[in-house]
């Protein structure tokens, strides 16, 4: 029986995350970073990281105007990106090729950082898709290399370090399986070495960092704590999000601690780092598909429908987040404020669907970075200053 392909991308998504853990075989070939082609985006140059970002503002009233969005080409810092699972490549682990979907995921999730900082995304070859699918219909293909991700960011990142970075700070930014690569790739080569000093933040979306309860370190990791204020540098972000109605399930695969370690899982809210709730700033992609979907679902943004001709939305005060930690795990609760009778959308999408049912243990994965990006950007500008102030 053939699986419906959204399932099949749930679970890609969960395996792929869980991949990272798997290291310590017999490296396989290492790629060529030294190559431009081996990256997504690089600075000064036109590619995936400088397509359109032009957004609709669509007020409660149905108001819509434009904004523009324009790249800082002297910012101050670094942005290390890790991408999360998009690829529909034909074997186990993705090819180089740079490809529309990693070209739509980083324009939703990296691109617009470029206001505040120097865009780094190296491709790497992921678990994919397609091998997913191919398992869970019966046909599983030859086995890919669980270890060859992590390698592929690690080689990257070490190249940046020593052919780009030049002693600037760096942000580094993930998603989902981008996510766990960079856990281990903090816990392995900068937590308590000395590239922590050049760590102006982490931002890791989409995952469950574990820390122990009322504590910023000594869970995945041991010197790197979670951000409190956008003052703060040499610090993280970290999140899973949900619906403030729908909160994980018992099972959920993010926003669980281990109990066995003593451990939870971090939220820090981007929209608030001190603490409490705060208006999220999302931008939610308009007429093209989220990451892993091949299409765009129909959504109307405003009531009558009027099309939308940019490449985002912006709904402001719509949208708040704030991080709940409660029986069911500890998340990032994102609340709607609806207009009755207004002519905005008084929803979103996101959900993950699967024969007409929501996958709740999945809250909204598909859009984490969509959701926060405008908050996040902000708060690298703040911290970036704060690195500069310092001395970095």
């Amino acid at each position: 029986m053939r699986l419906p392909k959204a399932f099949l991308i749930v679970v890609a998504l969960l395996v792929a995350i869980a991949r990272p853990a798997l290291v310590g075989a017999a490296p396989a070939r290492h790629v060529d970073y030294m190559d431009p082609a081996s990256w997504l985006c690089l600075p000064g140059r036109a590619d995936a990281c400088t397509q359109p970002l032009t957004s609709t503002v669509v007020g409660a009233d149905g108001s819509v105007t434009k904004r523009t969005y324009t790249a800082d080409a002297n910012a101050p810092v670094d942005c290390f990106y890790v991408y999360p699972t998009v690829s529909r490549d034909p074997g186990p682990n993705a090819t180089m090729a740079i490809e529309p979907a990693e070209q739509n995921v980083v324009r939703q999730q990296l691109a617009r950082f470029g206001a505040k900082c120097r865009l780094y995304a190296p491709m790497y070859r992921q678990h994919t898709l397609t091998a997913l699918e191919a398992r869970m219909t019966g046909r599983p293909m030859a086995a890919g290399d669980p270890m060859l991700a992590y390698n592929d960011v690690a080689d990257a990142w070490r190249e940046y370090l020593a052919r780009d970075n030049r002693g600037r700070g760096v942000v580094l930014i993930g998603h989902s399986q981008g996510s766990g690569l960079l856990t281990q790739l903090i816990a392995r080569e900068i937590d308590g070495k000395p590239e922590q000093a050049r760590l102006v933040s982490a931002i890791l979306m989409g995952t469950s960092l574990q820390v122990p309860p009322g504590a910023d370190v000594g869970g995945s990791f041991k010197r790197v704590p979670l951000c409190h204020a956008a003052s703060q540098v040499g610090c993280v972000i970290a999140f899973a999000s949900f619906r403030a109605d729908s909160p994980p399930p018992t099972g959920s695969f993010f926003g669980q601690g281990r109990p066995a370690e003593g451990t939870l899982a971090a939220c820090v809210n981007p929209a608030a780092l001190g603490g409490g709730s705060g208006e999220l700033k999302a931008f939610m992609p308009a007429g093209e598909p989220m990451i892993a979907q091949a299409a765009a679902a129909p959504f109307s943004w405003t009531n009558p429908p009027e099309p939308i001709a940019t490449p985002f939305v912006e709904l402001p005060g719509l949208l708040s987040a704030a991080c709940v930690s409660d029986a069911h795990g500890t998340w990032l609760a994102i609340t709607l404020h609806p207009t009755p009778a207004g002519r905005r959308a008084n929803d979103i999408p996101g959900d993950i669907v699967v024969g007409g049912q929501i996958l709740k243990s999945w809250g909204l994965h598909l859009i984490d970075a969509n959701l926060t990006i405008g908050n996040l950007v902000e708060v690298v500008g703040a911290q970036a200053r704060a690195y500069r102030a310092g001395g970095g």
